[in-house]
């Protein structure tokens, strides 16, 4: 069944008359006769109009068919208005997933710069590791996720939009004698306690140690960026803070920048299906993000 005949039918019921429904439509009245016999012969026969010597008049089946087309047409013309707003990144549901400390201070500001010029698109947002978020994101449950190469994550089977490589900081209490130093080489704290989100450096940021040829000494396994800053305050041990962290740090622990010319930084991505289209919002949403990273310390 053409929906064409439809609304067609349903301009008939309207105007009562073929002619003036016909001169609506811009077509002629047999156009419009030949419209309403189709939909007529595809309903099994019955006539949906009583043809009079001025106009028409709907019949009883014609009286029944009225709110179904009309509903028929109404939810088409909703999806037209649905599919014109994502054309526009003016509606629709955008999933979006980060790592823990994009949310410290990357996330926000994409988030508000993405709000303010598409208020009508809906926004989710779901943290986790890098790992989790590419399976979410392989799976069809996010369209985007930001993530790092910390994690040793299948990158390369994703499609990568870069957004920064970020310096690794150390914290250690204000009191340390490294404290006033304008940066340092991970090998100066081989032998201190460490503060990690996981008792095994590989696959985390610590993984720059070993690179450098010892292995940390994790003395306590904190998840929390904060947690962690506490710990390192109270002289538990120092820990390794990324730039999209630093701008959240207490004032009584010191950051040095790491010197670390094999791997100076960890690169942060927006990843995206490979393949898969994207979105008019999720291409704003990474337009939004590349803002957002230019404005994170390198």
């Amino acid at each position: 069944m053409s929906t064409v005949w439809l609304r067609v039918f349903l301009d008939v019921a309207r105007h009562g008359s073929f002619t003036v429904a016909a001169r609506t439509l811009g077509w002629t009245q047999s156009a419009v006769s030949r419209q309403i016999s189709a939909l007529e012969a595809a309903l099994g026969g019955s006539p949906l109009f009583d043809r009079l010597p001025r106009g028409v008049r709907l019949t009883e089946a014609g009286r029944v068919l009225v709110p179904h087309a009309e509903a028929v047409v109404e939810r088409l013309r909703g999806a037209g208005r649905e599919l014109a707003a994502l054309r526009e990144a003016a509606g629709g549901l955008l999933r979006v997933g980060a790592f823990a400390t994009a949310d410290a201070g990357l996330l926000p500001r994409a988030i508000a710069a993405f709000r303010a010029r598409h208020p009508a698109v809906r926004l989710t947002r779901h943290q986790d590791f890098t790992p989790v978020l590419l399976d979410l994101l392989g799976a069809g449950r996010l369209d985007l996720a930001v993530v790092s190469t910390t994690g040793r994550a299948p990158l390369d089977t994703y499609s990568l939009h870069h957004l920064l490589d970020e310096s690794l900081y150390v914290a250690v209490p204000a009191g340390h004698p490294l404290a006033a130093q304008p940066s340092v080489r991970l090998p100066q704290l081989a032998d201190a306690d460490w503060i990690a989100g996981s008792p095994r450096p590989e696959g985390t940021l610590l993984d720059a140690a070993l690179r450098h040829g010892f292995r940390p000494r994790v003395a306590h396994v904190v998840a929390e960026w904060t947690a962690k800053q506490g710990f390192v305050a109270a002289g538990l041990g120092v820990t390794l803070i990324p730039a999209l962290a630093a701008e959240s740090v207490r004032p009584d622990i010191a950051l040095l920048p790491v010197l670390d010319e094999a791997a100076p930084a960890r690169s942060v991505y927006a990843a995206t299906v490979r393949g898969r289209s994207l979105t008019p919002a999720a291409r704003a949403f990474l337009a939004a993000l590349g803002e957002a990273a230019a404005r994170i310390p390198g």
